[in-house]
C-alpha cells in the first residue's frame, strides 16, 4: 500500500520557507479556520478530495487544504515544524514518529487495506512457519515489516528467524517474480503478478487481518486543544464525503481519480486498486475507535514491535496516540 518521489523535499522547502501557518481570527474567517494536511498518492485518502471539491469541508464548517509530500518522513518534518496542522498515515507509522516533544493523535478511521497487502511466497510454503530460514524481501521500518512482524509473532517467530532482505514494496515483489527471493511482503499490483507467476501464490493477504494496515488522520495536539470545532468539521466532511461515495460511487470515482492523480489518474486503476481498500464511514469509525477497539490493539502492537527493535526510545502507550472523542461525541 503506497502511501516517493523526489517532489516531496521540494514541497517541504516551499513549506519551511513560507514561514509560521497564520490562524485568521478576523470576522471573514470567523466561521471557517483552515487546517493544512499533507498526504501521499494512495486511493485510501480520495474522500479527502472529494470533501474538498463539493465542499462537504466547507459545509461543515472548515477550510482544508490538502498538501502533498510522498515521503511519511519529509510529512512529518513539516508537521513537526508546524508548517503541517496534520497529515494522513498508517497508524503504525504514526506510531514510529510520536515523541513527548512531538506530540500529535489520530482522531478518524480513514481506511484499511482488505486484500491489497500481503505476502507471496513459492509454492513449497504453505504457512507463515515455513518462512523460517528463508528469503524475504520487505521494506524495513515500513508498514510491510509491521504486517509480517505481526503474523510472525502469532507464529512464535520474529524477524530474526528469516534471511531478511531490506526491499522497497515493489522492488521486493519484482525481485520475487524474478526468483531472486523465495518471498515478499508487497502491494499490488505485485500480489497479482505474483500470483500469476508459475512458482508463486500469496501466503496471505490483508483481508484476513481486518483494521491492522489502517490509515488515519491525525493532528498536532496544539490544533486538537485549540481549534476542536475545526477538528471535528473535518471529521463531519470525510463522513459526508464516504456517503456520498456509496450512493454515487461512479461519479465519485471519476472525481477521486482526477484529484488524487499519479498513478491513480485513471480511473480504472482507481477502482482495481480500491478493490483492495475499505472506506470508513461513521458507522465503522464508533466501532474501531471504541474504547478498547481494534485502534487501540493495533496501536499497541506497533508500539510494541517498533519498541522490540529499538525504533521506539521512550515510553508510549496507544491512548498516547489516539482520541476517539471526535468519532464518539453526538
Amino acid at each position: 500500500m503506497w502511501r516517493g518521489s523526489r517532489w516531496g523535499a521540494f514541497v517541504l522547502v516551499v513549506l519551511l520557507a513560507a514561514g509560521p501557518m497564520a490562524w485568521s481570527t478576523g470576522p471573514a474567517r470567523a466561521a471557517a479556520q483552515t487546517l493544512r494536511i499533507g498526504y501521499s498518492t494512495w486511493v485510501g485518502y480520495g474522500p479527502l478530495f472529494l470533501a474538498r471539491d463539493y465542499r462537504f469541508f466547507d459545509e461543515a464548517g472548515v477550510n482544508v487544504e490538502l498538501i502533498k509530500i510522498e515521503d511519511p518522513k519529509l510529512r512529518f518534518a513539516a508537521l513537526a515544524a508546524g508548517r503541517l496542522d496534520g497529515l494522513v498515515t498508517t497508524l503504525d507509522t504514526a506510531a514510529l514518529n510520536w515523541k513527548p516533544n512531538f506530540q500529535f493523535q489520530s482522531v478518524l478511521g480513514l481506511d484499511d487495506s482488505k486484500g491489497g497487502d500481503g505476502i507471496v511466497s513459492v509454492d513449497t510454503i504453505k504457512s507463515i512457519k515455513d518462512l523460517r530460514g528463508k528469503r524475504v524481501a520487505y521494506n524495513y521500518g515500513s508498514v510491510s515489516q509491521f504486517f509480517l512482524s505481526v503474523l510472525l509473532r502469532q507464529n512464535g517467530m520474529t524477524e530474526q528467524d528469516l534471511k531478511s532482505v531490506n526491499m522497497q514494496q515493489d522492488d521486493a515483489g519484482a525481485a520475487f517474480v524474478a526468483r531472486k527471493v523465495d518471498a515478499a511482503v508487497t502491494w499490488e499490483p505485485w500480489l497479482s503478478r505474483a500470483k500469476r507467476a508459475p512458482h508463486g501464490h500469496i501466503l496471505v493477504d490483508s483481508s484476513t487481518t481486518p483494521g491492522l494496515i489502517v490509515d488515519v488522520l491525525l493532528f498536532r495536539r496544539g490544533i486538537i486543544t485549540d481549534h476542536p470545532d475545526a477538528v471535528r468539521a473535518t471529521v463531519t466532511g470525510w463522513y459526508k464525503a464516504v456517503n456520498y461515495w456509496k450512493k454515487n460511487p461512479a461519479d465519485a470515482d471519476r472525481i477521486m481519480a482526477k484529484a488524487v492523480g499519479g498513478w491513480l489518474k485513471d480511473v480504472k486503476t482507481f477502482q482495481e486498486t480500491l478493490d483492495g481498500v475499505r472506506y470508513y464511514d461513521e458507522g465503522i469509525n464508533r466501532e474501531y475507535m471504541a474504547p478498547g477497539g481494534q485502534i487501540y490493539v493495533t496501536a499497541q502492537n506497533a508500539i510494541d514491535i517498533w519498541s522490540s527493535q529499538g525504533k521506539i526510545a521512550t515510553k508510549i502507550a496507544a491512548g498516547d496516540i489516539v482520541n476517539n472523542s471526535f468519532v464518539l461525541a453526538k
